[in-house]
Formats: structure tokens, C-alpha cells, sequence
């Protein structure tokens, strides 16, 4: 066979990942419409669709002839700019696994997310884990599978993690978490001992269309662009990208007496789509498009709801928008109110509605459930038991029911096993982040004006523009000088704590 022109090979590379993001569209497409707006019973044709296109997009990534493009472009990658190489890199890596996994098993398991998720919410709808449990064992086992196919060395679980964080093991992980205890468990104690903190202003009778008012009013201030950017409701809120970071979705859930809920929720998934609309246009409809891990990315969602969307200086320039839209509710109330509301420490049962202190606990459970499904030392069903006691054991919580419980989140249904820790790490990454941004921006300057283009700025500098680049060891590299250290979360919620109980 004739060799191809370097030239030659490098526009079939463009043209070949164009396709992929065209299938990957249109995959995207009907899972966001399954999410948000398909009218109840339409899983099973979902299911078909999904399955003719998953196979498409197999045959398309694992052909011969894909595999000879980049093989050739692999043999001359000195002659390939940064961007090229690792295009080659991350297409063969992810065709070398797939090819791992028999077609059929992987175009079936598309259909099985697609049933899954629509059962998954029937199944909270009703507090009947029973009707969804049948799936969820499909789910773990099918992981479990995938994963021995691909690297039947290694951990099941430690594959999963290196899914959304290359490299990431439980050992890290085990670590990470215990020092996260020893740390925040004695600070819980304290805070438990003080007296409550007042969060009423959050609660009340907030109209959905006044809440929904707010939503824009806050994509707007992230400096989202509205005209790329799309805002819709669903159970569980998520972000994602729809052929390209020109094409995003968020998505939010109200709760009419609690308008809180929301509000960060919409921060929260703005500060996903912050990170994925800021790639550097060029990579648009490349494998690079997009953030380079989820814990990179939770980095950025986690950043932008909690260290600077619950900081005293955005809390003083939203309570007048607060103001203007819930008059009567915000009567009597200060900014200092909302502060400390937005930041009261209580354990809880809902993760998404974690205090920031907690939140990791939400995530340790999680965590050590799939460690265990995934070892075989925890069956499915007996998931919403051993739930229940870890809430007990760390939270101190007693579950009332499954809704409440096991079916909170959506990740399982969806296959993201392995996903939770990325929330958790994202937080720590975040911390260091600002103490490096700091030494460059008033940061809480550009929060007091409502003004949060220098911080985008900055963000975009150090992070965004790369989309998947590097990778996330070189990025926290690049951005900190220094190696990743969660001293500077710990630090961060002790200094939130003295501010908001005065403990030391």
C-alpha cells in the first residue's frame, strides 16, 4: 500500500475526529432529550437509536483504516506540532480499548444506559430501588467486564478511576481521604458544639419564573455566553457539550421553597461550561476539545459554586438581585444573612445540597460502595443497606428512604462508575488554584463588582484554552509550580469555618 503524504494524513486525521464529534452529537443529542424534555415512554426507541449509532461510532474509531492513519502519523510524530501528537495519542488510546471490547457488548451497553436512566428516574419517583436494581447489576457487571477486557492486570476500580483521572488509584485515593478525616472530623465536632446558624432566608415561597429570572441573571454574571450556551431542567442537573464546545447544556432543578437549591446548582454547571466553551476554537470537533479530566473539570464547577459563589463578597453583590426579584421574602435580611445561610455546616442527605465541610463525606461513601461492588465484596442489592449504615457511621444521618438515599444521583445509571472521587479531588485542586490566582487578582474585588472577567481571564489562561492538551498532572504543573497538595482545601474550609463559627 502507498504511503500517504504527511499533509494527506494529517487532513484525514481532521476529517476522521470531525466524525466522531458529528456521532458523538447526535448520541449527545438524544441523551440530553432522555434527560430533559422525551415524554415518559420513549426509552425503547432511544435504546434503537442509540445502539445503530454507538455501532457506527465503533466501527468508525476501530476500522483498519483508522488504525493504519494513526499508526502511520504515530511512526512521523517529530514532524507533528503538540497538538497533533497528542490527538494521536489520546485517538490511540481509546481505540486501543475499545477494540478490547467486543462490539456487540459495547453497542449493547449503550441500549442498557439509555433503559437505565429512564428507569432510574421512575424508580425516585416511587422510592423503588427494586425496579432499578435489576440494571444497576447490569451496570456493575458490564464495568466490571470492560474493564478486565482492557486491563485484566490491573484493579477493576482502578480503571475506572483512571477513566476521569488518568493515573488515579485507590491507593491515592485512600490517602487522600484519610487525611481529609483526620482533618475535617475533629473541625465537625467543634462546629457541632456551636450554636446553629440561622438559614432560614433560604426557605420560603420562591416563584419558579422569579427563579428562573435568576438563572440567567447568574449565567450572565459567570460571563457565559448565551447565544452558545442553552439552560433547561431535569432531575439530577448536569453540563454537557454537544458536538463541540460552541454547543453547551446545562441544566437545573427548582424547588419552589428553597431558592438556594438552584442558584448553585446553576453556578455549579456554569462553571463546567466555563471550562468547556473556553477551548481554544481551533480544537473545536477534535479530541481535544473540552476539559482534560473530570476532577480538572470539577475543579471548575466546584470553584466557581462554592469558593467564590458562596464567598462574602458574592454574597454582597447578589442580595440586591435577591432583592429586586423576591422583595417580600428578603425583607428584614442582610447579605451577612445570605453568607452565613449558603455556608451553614450540617450534615445532611442529599449530596448536592452539601455544606462544603461534609460534602467530601458524601463523596468517601460513594467511594468505598464501589470499591466494593466492583471487588466483589458487596452485592447490588444489598447497596441501599450498606448506604444507610455509612450515612449513619459518617454523617450521623438516618435515612429515611431510598429517594432520599441510594437513588439520589443519576452517575450509576449512567455508567459513570468511578466518577464520584473527581468531585472530592476537584474541590482540593480548587483551593490551590485560588491561592495562585490570588497572588495576581484581587479576587474579591471582582466579586464585590460583580465583575468576574478577570478571574475568566485568568482561568482561561492558565487552564481553559488547553482543553486536553495536557494532561491533568501537567496542568496543576503549569498553574501551581508546586505538586498537588490538599493542605490548601484544609486550610480553606478552616478559614471558612473561623469565619462563619469562629472556631480555629
Amino acid at each position: 500500500m502507498q504511503e500517504q503524504p504527511l499533509e494527506q494524513n494529517l487532513q484525514t486525521l481532521m476529517d476522521l475526529q470531525h466524525r466522531l464529534a458529528a456521532y458523538e452529537h447526535a448520541i449527545g443529542l438524544i441523551q440530553y432529550d432522555g434527560a430533559t424534555t422525551a415524554p415518559k415512554g420513549t426509552a425503547d426507541n432511544r435504546a434503537v437509536s442509540l445502539s445503530v449509532l454507538s455501532e457506527e461510532l465503533y466501527r468508525c474509531a476501530t476500522g483498519k483504516e483508522t488504525a493504519a492513519l494513526l499508526d502511520a502519523l504515530d511512526a512521523k510524530k517529530d514532524a507533528l506540532t503538540a497538538e497533533q501528537k497528542q490527538m494521536v495519542y489520546l485517538l490511540r488510546k481509546d481505540i486501543t480499548e475499545m477494540k478490547k471490547i467486543p462490539m456487540q457488548e459495547y453497542v449493547a451497553f449503550q441500549a442498557l444506559l439509555a433503559k437505565a436512566d429512564d428507569v432510574w428516574h421512575t424508580a425516585k419517583e416511587t422510592n423503588d430501588f427494586g425496579l432499578f436494581c435489576p440494571y444497576l447489576e447490569q451496570i456493575f457487571e458490564t464495568t466490571r467486564r470492560f474493564a478486565q477486557y482492557v486491563e485484566p492486570d490491573k484493579d477493576p476500580y482502578d480503571h475506572c478511576l483512571s477513566q476521569y483521572e488518568e493515573g488515579l488509584t485507590t491507593q491515592t485515593l485512600d490517602t487522600f481521604f484519610q487525611k481529609l478525616r483526620t482533618a475535617l472530623v475533629p473541625l465537625l465536632q467543634k462546629i457541632a458544639a456551636q450554636p446553629q446558624v440561622d438559614d432560614s432566608i433560604r426557605f420560603g415561597d420562591f416563584p419558579l419564573e422569579k427563579q428562573e429570572v435568576l438563572s440567567v441573571y447568574l449565567m450572565k454574571t459567570l460571563g457565559l455566553d448565551l447565544r452558545h450556551v442553552g439552560l433547561s431542567t431535569t432531575e439530577h442537573p448536569f453540563t454537557t457539550s454537544l458536538g463541540s464546545h460552541f454547543d453547551e447544556r446545562i441544566t437545573t432543578h427548582y424547588h419552589r421553597d428553597d431558592f438556594v437549591s438552584s442558584m448553585y446548582s446553576v453556578i455549579h454547571e456554569g462553571g463546567h461550561a466555563l471550562y468547556d466553551t473556553g477551548s481554544a476554537d481551533e480544537l473545536a470537533y477534535t479530541v481535544l476539545d473540552g476539559g482534560t479530566s473530570m476532577s480538572i473539570h470539577e475543579s471548575q464547577s466546584r470553584f466557581y459554586e462554592n469558593i467564590l459563589g458562596r464567598s462574602k463578597a458574592f454574597c454582597a453583590f447578589l442580595f440586591p438581585k435577591l432583592c429586586e426579584l423576591f422583595p417580600h421574602q428578603m425583607t428584614g435580611r442582610t447579605a451577612e444573612d445570605l453568607y452565613r445561610a449558603v455556608n451553614k455546616v450540617e450534615p445532611s442527605l442529599i449530596r448536592t445540597e452539601a455544606d462544603e465541610l461534609t460534602y467530601s463525606m458524601h463523596i468517601m461513601i460513594r467511594y468505598e460502595l464501589e470499591k466494593k461492588v466492583l471487588a466483589g465484596e458487596l452485592a447490588v442489592k444489598d447497596l441501599p443497606q450498606e448506604w444507610n449504615r455509612l450515612y449513619k457511621a459518617y454523617l450521623g444521618v438516618d435515612v429515611p428512604d431510598d429517594t432520599h438515599g441510594i437513588l439520589q444521583d443519576s452517575h450509576w445509571a449512567g455508567g459513570l462508575i468511578g466518577y464520584f472521587p473527581s468531585y472530592a479531588l476537584g474541590n482540593a485542586y480548587g483551593a490551590q488554584f485560588l491561592q495562585k490566582m490570588k497572588e495576581q487578582i484581587d479576587v474579591d474585588a471582582c466579586l464585590n463588582a460583580g465583575d468576574l472577567s478577570p478571574i475568566n481571564d485568568w482561568n482561561h489562561a492558565q487552564i481553559w484554552q488547553f482543553g486536553r492538551l495536557y494532561t491533568p498532572e501537567e496542568i496543576l504543573s503549569r498553574v501551581l509550580d508546586a505538586p498537588f497538595d490538599a493542605d490548601a482545601y484544609i486550610t480553606y474550609l478552616c478559614e471558612k469555618a473561623k469565619d462563619v463559627y469562629g472556631i480555629m
